[in-house]
């Protein structure tokens, strides 16, 4: 049985030879004698038309598990059923074919060889050497049925296809895409006809080589997208279209498809070296076209890439007037840019805490989405910047209170009240500079106050204290008990704690006006008083300082130390802060009474201070004013220089990291508080230095009232009105 199954084996293959060696027999001769072969085709036409399918669908099947299919699967991504094909090499027209069928509307034969691979996609450029190796073998396939079926006619008819290319295509260079879609894989291959359509920008197709229309390509192993590996993988990577504009200037020099199929036969290195060669000689014209058409590619915007969540973290890192400019580059930034969430964190590091704190904000043009936020930051970045560059507008001037002095200053919201030694209070509006009414009542000079809204409490030379309604002018209560001038007062929540020259402190409810405690302890007129809540602060012209519990009534510490009068005093919860005649300022410990540090640099009396996050300003007799650590007792800066004030220094006050300082020489300066320098005179009497004088100023987020004056009659007694939240103003106005 072996011995017949091997010579059956070996006939066959026997058989086989013969055929093949007849076969390349008879192709030979069809080489040699064309006419004689177109005879011999008409009478074996049916049996070779079986026989070249089925050698073709080996080969095909050989060819598509060749190592090309390797190298198609790596660097390029695989062709399938649905992908579209470069046409050389790989595409061969029928007898339709030619550049000039194309204008005329015909319609172009192609021949499709299909290679089945898992991936359906296409390179957006030219094959390499790995597809040649493939597109070669199904040449061959191509060429062998060719043969059978004329071979002549289609030398002919790639020749005029040739010449139609060189004569069609000099309208345009560019390359231009379109799809071939393949048949069925149930399909024998054969012959299949598409209407080459336009292309994308309403021009014909040239006749020339046409590259696959793609948008990129992924590697079929692999979620992650490949990197780009030609100019025009780049381009697609941006985002840009396959589509460019090109030179138009003239028809294409000749011989130019053969130099670009030659420089795409060379290796990377080798092309390196070609461009090399090629830019030495250029013009200068020609490589600045280069410029601009490669440099556009390399700038990817990688924002609007990104998810939104990245690209707002990016955005982040950014400084505002950063994120400002970013929102002008394109609609998508700008939509970014403006996101909520973002500017409340820019508006949080900058220490803006309500994004509707002004009264006055309008809103942007019916339509326009901005941040809420953001437009809080805006404004606040515009007023700090009114606050230190200032403007041109006049500050609103308020006259009153006659040739009298302006003991005391407060102002809340859009009220403000001002206290004179005529016995009489004033109550202001800011935005119109109108008094609104006058507070008469008091039979001797008032000479402290509080506000808390729209109540107003002031003491006297009288003895009494008085809680005033500030919108309807009336007296709600009328609080005595002192037996001497009241001199100092503080005010916190419902209960204010007044100092009085009788050397008592007296704690009364505002709202019944009754007394509650009465303290007693100094052994001299009451100078200062500081109160929190919890503990209450005095000093005295008895060198002391105590601390009560005004509970208990009960005097919990005295503070000794300063060797004169205590004029002025800080309180923060934890510090004690104390200014006295005798030049120094002590920090005691509340807790404990001890005396933490004595700073000492001043030479006069220190007539004001302000503590704010352990930071502490003080304002002397002296005309300097200095800034403090109280927690390390060290002088951080000292407010002087040629722009220092020339006489004492009145009163101060600190806000948004700027500190305010009034002078008896009439001028209102304005420093740094980091750097403590002097940035400008927000306020210059006409009189300064000739009797002009600067009593009182209070100060907010968006206003600076200024108590002004002399005593000697160069200047009239009024308040001083400043601005700063400018835009909002004239908005309103309008």
């Amino acid at each position: 049985m072996e011995e017949e199954h091997r010579e059956r084996r070996e006939e066959e293959e026997e058989r086989i030879d013969g055929q093949e060696e007849t076969e390349r027999g008879e192709k030979d001769r069809t080489l040699q004698t064309p006419s004689r072969r177109r005879d011999e085709e008409d009478e074996e036409e049916e049996e070779e038309e079986e026989e070249e399918e089925e050698k073709e669908i080996e080969l095909m099947k050989a060819g598509a598990k060749h190592k090309a299919r390797n190298d198609l699967i790596g660097r390029h991504t695989p062709i399938s059923a649905s992908s579209s094909f470069t046409s050389s090499p790989l595409l061969s027209r029928g007898r339709g074919g030619g550049g000039g069928g194309e204008e005329d509307g015909e319609e172009d034969e192609v021949r499709v060889a299909i290679v089945t691979i898992e991936d359906e996609s296409c390179p957006s450029e030219p094959f390499g050497t790995a597809h040649l190796e493939t597109a070669n073998q199904i040449t061959r396939i191509e060429d062998d049925k060719k043969e059978v079926k004329g071979k002549e006619e289609e030398e002919e008819k790639e020749d005029e296809e040739a010449e139609d290319a060189n004569s069609d295509g000099g309208e345009e260079e560019e390359e231009e895409s379109t799809e071939v879609t393949s048949p069925p894989l149930h399909l024998s291959p054969g012959q299949m006809k598409r209407k080459l359509d336009h292309g994308p920008d309403g021009r014909p197709f040239p006749s020339g080589k046409k590259h696959c229309k793609g948008n990129g390509f992924l590697s079929p192993s692999s979620l992650v997208q490949a990197p780009p590996t030609t100019f025009g993988d780049l381009r697609l990577a941006n985002g840009h279209s396959a589509q460019r504009r090109r030179v138009t200037s003239g028809p294409p020099p000749s011989g130019l498809q053969d130099w670009l199929h030659i420089f795409q036969t060379w290796s990377g290195p080798e092309r390196l070296l070609a461009l090399d060669e090629l830019i030495d000689r250029c013009e200068t014209s020609q490589v600045k076209h280069m410029m601009q058409v490669i440099e556009p590619q390399f700038q990817r915007d990688f924002i609007s890439l990104l998810p939104k969540e990245l690209a707002l973290y990016v955005l982040t890192f950014l400084a505002p007037r950063d994120l400002l400019q970013a929102a002008q580059t394109c609609r998508y930034w700008r939509i970014l840019a403006e996101d909520n969430l973002l500017w409340r964190e820019k508006c949080r590091e900058e220490g803006v805490s309500d994004c509707a704190s002004s009264r006055r904000r309008k809103c942007v043009q019916p339509g326009a989405a901005v941040s809420p936020w953001k437009s809080a930051y805006i404004r606040q970045h515009r007023i700090e910047n009114n606050w230190r560059k200032g403007d041109t507008r006049e500050p609103l001037v308020l006259k009153g209170h006659d040739d009298h002095v302006i003991t005391c200053l407060q102002f809340s919201g859009d009220l403000i009240v001002s206290g004179s030694d005529d016995n009489t209070l004033k109550v202001w509006s800011a935005i119109t500079g109108k008094c609104l009414r006058t507070l008469s009542g008091h039979t001797g000079g008032v000479w402290c106050s509080q506000m808390a809204v729209a109540t107003v409490i002031s003491g006297s030379t009288d003895r009494t204290l008085r809680v005033w309604d500030a919108e309807s002018g009336e007296c709600v209560h009328t609080l005595y008990g002192h037996t001497s001038t009241v001199r100092c007062m503080h005010l916190h929540g419902n209960r204010v704690v007044s100092g009085s020259r009788d050397t008592t402190l007296r704690v009364w409810d505002v709202s019944t006006g009754r007394c509650e405690h009465v303290l007693t302890g100094h052994v001299a007129a009451v100078r200062c008083v500081q109160y929190d809540g919890r503990r209450v602060v005095s000093g005295g012209y008895d060198y002391m300082v105590k601390v009560w519990d005004p509970e208990t009534e009960a005097c919990l510490h005295t503070l000794q130390g300063h060797t004169n009068r205590v004029y002025s005093l800080q309180f923060d919860g934890a510090f004690v802060v104390s200014g006295s005649l005798d030049t120094s300022i002590r920090v005691w410990d509340a807790e404990t009474g001890g005396c933490v540090h004595t700073l000492t640099g001043h030479q006069s009396l220190t007539s004001g201070m302000e503590l704010r996050d352990n930071i502490l300003v003080s304002g002397n007799a002296d005309s300097t004013v200095r800034v403090w650590d109280v927690r390390t007792g060290q002088c951080l800066h000292t407010l002087q220089g040629p722009n220092k004030h020339q006489s004492a220094v009145t009163c101060l006050q600190f806000c948004r990291g700027l500190v305010l300082s009034s002078s008896d020489d009439g001028t209102v300066k304005l420093w740094d508080l980091k750097t403590g320098a002097w940035l400008r005179d927000v306020v210059a009497l006409q009189s300064r230095g000739s009797g002009g004088v600067v009593w009182r100023i209070r100060a907010s987020d968006t206003r600076l009232v200024c108590a002004a004056g002399s005593r000697n009659g160069t200047e009239e007694t009024k308040l001083l009105v400043l601005d700063f939240d400018l835009d909002d103003r004239k908005k309103e106005t309008d």
